[in-house]
Order: structure tokens, then sequence, then C-alpha cells
């Protein structure tokens, strides 16, 4: 029984290893960060696709499809900062989750805010995870590779969806 358990486990660990890449939406204002995340993705070796959104307002227009975005793929997994330029990512969590062809879409509020406050009012809007931006470049390219592997293989993100105008 155990070995029968082990074989079905590695099957579906042999399956995930097949599964399709997963577009990803950093909405970010620091070029430092864009960078170690992008380095961070580069280097998992993952298909994962980055796109960056420097500001609320982009992000936004980039979900919906706006303007220079018109042509923007849907999204599977957003990874927000909360202090941005135009709309804050409060503003851009609130909207994503009051919008039906949105709320299901995953989102990791990714910041340097430790503020109790923040990650109270983060979850209130349904994040689906905060994570503090770590200091340490390192611990901030691991950090990034843990939620990317952990969307592409654990999770079970759904079909591709078709928002409205």
């Amino acid at each position: 029984r155990r070995v029968c358990g082990a074989r079905q486990y590695q099957r579906r660990r042999d399956a995930r290893m097949i599964v399709q890449p997963i577009e990803v939406l950093l909405v970010e204002d620091d070029p430092g960060d864009e960078l170690m995340t992008r380095e961070a993705f580069e280097d998992n070796k993952i298909g994962n696709r980055l796109h960056v959104a420097r500001d609320g307002e982009e992000a936004l227009d980039f979900l919906y499809r706006r303007g220079v975005h018109s042509e923007a793929p849907r999204v599977d997994l957003v990874l927000l900062d909360l202090n941005l330029p135009k709309y804050d990512g409060r503003q851009v969590l609130e909207r994503i989750r009051a919008d039906p062809d949105l709320t299901h879409l995953p989102v990791v509020v990714l910041t340097t805010s430790s503020s109790e406050e923040d990650i109270l009012r983060s979850y209130k809007l349904h994040a689906n995870a905060y994570v503090t931006k770590p200091v340490d470049v390192n611990q901030f390219i691991a950090a990034v590779r843990q939620i990317d592997d952990f969307f592409l293989s654990v999770v079970r993100l759904p079909h591709q969806w078709m928002p409205h105008g």
C-alpha cells in the first residue's frame, strides 16, 4: 500500500513538471526590486512569464487590457507591492476583489511593510498571502522563487478567464 502511494505521488510530481507556464504580473515601482524579481524568475529555470506594472494605474490597465496593454495576456498571479504611485496596492487589491471578473485572481502582497495594520488590511481585502520583502538580496530572491514554485507546482489555479472590457 505504501509503495502504491509513493508511485502515485511520483506520477503526480512528474505531471507537475510539465505544467504550462503561468503569466505573472509584478506590480512594483522600485527598479531594484523588479530586477531581483526578474533574476529570481530567470534563475529558477521555470518558464513563467513575468510582466511588470510600475504603478497601480498601470496594473489595472494591464488587468483590464486597456490602452497600451490592450494585447496583454490574461494574468494567472499578481505579485503586488503596497506602496505605489497613483493607486496604492491596497486600492488595486480592493478593485481586484470587487470585480467579479478578477476576484478569483491569486494576489500575493510582496512589500517592505511589516506593519501589523498593513498585514491585517491586506488579508481583510482577501490577499492570498502577505510576504515581507527580505532586505538581503539572496533571501529576497529565495522568497520570490518559493512563491513562484508554490503557485506553479503546488497550487491549482483556475482556467484562463476573460474579463469584460
